[in-house]
């Protein structure tokens, strides 16, 4: 196993979300003090979600042409001056451009980066080795808000801090080899039907996670504002939850490599509901500081095993195939999370976001009962 080149990828993508996990909360709270709603805070948060879709379906062309690794470091490059355009420019219709631009080149990064990483890890660790790329970008995200917070929103230093970690994980992936074969067709994004009938609660587990995802870099901390919170601890709540994703990963992934790893996405899920139904009951006790752990942790493991499952199954061009059904589930579900959450919290109630979540959580829960064996994989990527 190449072990630099396994580092290198991960922390080409981990940079990612660092660099996220500082922009986007920036950019929820300056909408926020220039007087926005909850639906064009949601609006602007699921505007990625197109970038992503996109960029799902120009993945495997661009990659044949480019080849993996320019093309990675291509769409990094340009994501960072993206970000920096956020800070020179503060329009929110040119803001609403540049978040698709920037959902359109970090998707390409992330099909071919987990592509790679998946390929890279041998079976036998596949579940460790999955899971500490998932501790390293959860930590990111972690880290962004923290460092936010110690930036501070009121200027637009955060923005080009993201510039700068996209600009070194571009750097970071400079004479690397060994990634998985594309050819144009592999990342075309058809037969997401066929994926989605075949492991529909992979599915639904990818597009819940993407919506998590989203809404708690961006929603969650006006929701902490809105419950009476000041920004610092609703900014803090927000880094308490990717803390639980991000410390429990690792164990997660160990018992993938020791038990049944359908067990283990069921008892993820079947926790995610718990404790969304138990935020609004305990917000304003000590209690909530552990359940967001437990809330982070059980969102995150539905997402890793997700990973894990489809790593197990497929390599080269089916792999990454499979991780641009999974980049088109991630757009789905970053566009209707943050949409429909706005929408319920200004207009339904004030606890809409872990009320949606429970919601999510219970659809998930549902679906690995009732395909217990998850479908026939293989013929999953084969229904065009």
């Amino acid at each position: 196993m190449r072990w630099g080149t396994y580092f290198a990828v991960c922390a080409a993508v981990i940079s990612i979300g660092l660099a996220l996990g500082v922009t986007m909360p920036l950019v929820s709270l300056r909408l926020e003090g220039w007087g926005y709603d909850s639906f064009a805070i949601g609006v602007m948060a699921a505007t990625p979600a197109i970038g992503v879709l996109l960029g799902a379906s120009l993945a495997g062309r661009w990659a044949a042409r480019f080849g993996t690794t320019g093309l990675m470091q291509l769409c990094l490059l340009a994501g960072a001056v993206s970000v920096g355009l956020l800070a020179l420019v503060p329009s929110y219709p040119v803001w609403l451009l540049l978040r698709l631009l920037i959902g359109v080149a970090l998707t390409v990064v992330f099909i071919l980066g987990e592509s790679w990483i998946n390929q890279l890890a041998v079976d036998k660790w596949r579940g460790r080795l999955v899971a500490l790329y998932g501790t390293g970008y959860a930590l990111s995200q972690l880290s962004g808000p923290l460092l936010l917070s110690l930036l501070g929103a009121a200027t637009d230093l955060g923005f080009w801090v993201g510039t700068g970690l996209l600009i070194g994980g571009s750097l970071l992936l400079l004479g690397r080899t060994g990634a998985p074969t594309v050819d144009a067709h592999s990342a075309s994004g058809r037969g997401l039907t066929g994926f989605c009938r075949k492991l529909p609660s992979i599915a639904w587990a990818v597009s819940l996670f993407a919506a998590f995802e989203a809404m708690m870099l961006t929603l969650l901390p006006i929701y902490g504002l809105r419950q009476g919170f000041t920004q610092e601890v609703a900014l803090l709540m927000a880094s308490v939850v990717v803390v639980g994703d991000a410390v429990l990963q690792l164990p997660i992934g160990w018992l993938a490599d020791r038990m049944s790893r359908r067990t283990l996405f069921r008892a993820c899920g079947v926790t995610l509901l718990l404790s969304s139904l138990g935020v609004p009951l305990l917000l304003h006790t000590p209690l909530i500081w552990p359940l967001w752990v437990l809330f982070g942790a059980s969102a995150g493991g539905l997402f890793t095993l997700s990973l894990i499952l489809i790593g197990e199954r497929y390599r080269d061009d089916e792999l990454v195939r499979a991780n641009a059904h999974i980049a088109q589930l991630w757009g789905i579900g970053c566009l209707i999370g943050p949409l429909a959450t706005g929408a319920a919290s200004q207009w339904v109630s004030g606890h809409a976001l872990p009320m949606m979540m429970a919601l999510g959580a219970a659809g998930f829960v549902w679906l690995a009962w009732q395909r217990p064996d998850f479908g026939d994989a293989g013929a999953a990527l084969e229904a065009d």
